[in-house]
């Protein structure tokens, strides 16, 4: 069976309960009780000013009561580094115990940086050359082809594939659902992007910031008060 190769991350809202007015709602209890619940369904510029003040002086427990669960398609090593963010985070990720799992690899773009200078702690990444890109491109196809060969010799030998998947790199495909609620996503923004607007900078691994820009895109249409005002206050979580 012949490998896929691909470059990309993709992101899909398949299920919400996010609106700016869930803010507003949640917000509104703690001054005038039941009579909030009416807040729920209000929207337009008489929130804006409320959720500004929420994000500024970092009152975060409003920006909870909503739900997003994302469909992500990205790298395994991107998942790792994904799973790190718990807190307000629910996971469900493509089994290599229970499926056979797809030839579908990763290789950077040709706009992936590619050459990491500098020491520990003060460093940057700088383009590489078109040869060495090639270079990349060549040794992870072939690093590929061969671990997802031997992956399948030892399926058809009978072993389990939950021990035949020891074989595949990091660098293979997978899927997962991902559950969050506007504050949680918040905090991974303001990680795992990079961002003119961020009063703390943030250094990512560009795969990683790829999903996070395409989550950042659907949450912005969700709830576009609420992102303006992450944006307008540094983009630090409240």
């Amino acid at each position: 069976m012949s490998i896929t190769l691909r470059s990309d991350v993709t992101v899909e809202v398949v299920k919400h309960t996010a609106s700016d007015a869930n803010v507003v709602g949640a917000a509104r209890v703690s001054t005038i009780g039941d009579a909030s619940l009416d807040s729920w369904e209000l929207t337009g510029d008489p929130s804006a000013g409320l959720i500004n003040y929420l994000m500024r002086d970092r009152h975060g427990s409003p920006f909870e009561h909503n739900s997003m669960t994302f469909f992500i398609s990205a790298p395994i090593f991107v998942f790792r580094e994904f799973m790190r963010h718990r807190v307000g985070w629910s996971y469900n990720e493509e089994s290599g115990r229970y499926r056979e799992l797809k030839p579908v690899f990763y290789v950077p773009g040709p706009d992936r940086k590619l050459v990491q200078k500098g020491r520990p702690g003060k460093y940057e990444f700088v383009d590489g050359s078109p040869s060495l890109h090639g270079t990349v491109a060549t040794t992870l196809a072939e690093s590929y082809d061969k671990a997802y060969w031997d992956y399948q010799k030892l399926l058809e030998a009978g072993v389990a594939r939950e021990v035949a998947r020891l074989v595949l790199p990091v660098g293979l495909y997978s899927s997962m659902y991902a559950t969050c609620n506007a504050r949680s996503l918040m905090h991974f923004l303001g990680l795992r992007t990079k961002h003119e607007l961020a009063s703390v900078p943030s250094f990512p691994q560009r795969e990683i910031e790829m999903v996070g820009e395409q989550m950042e895109a659907c949450w912005a249409e969700l709830m576009p008060i609420t992102y303006a005002a992450f944006n307008a206050n540094g983009r630090i979580a409240p």
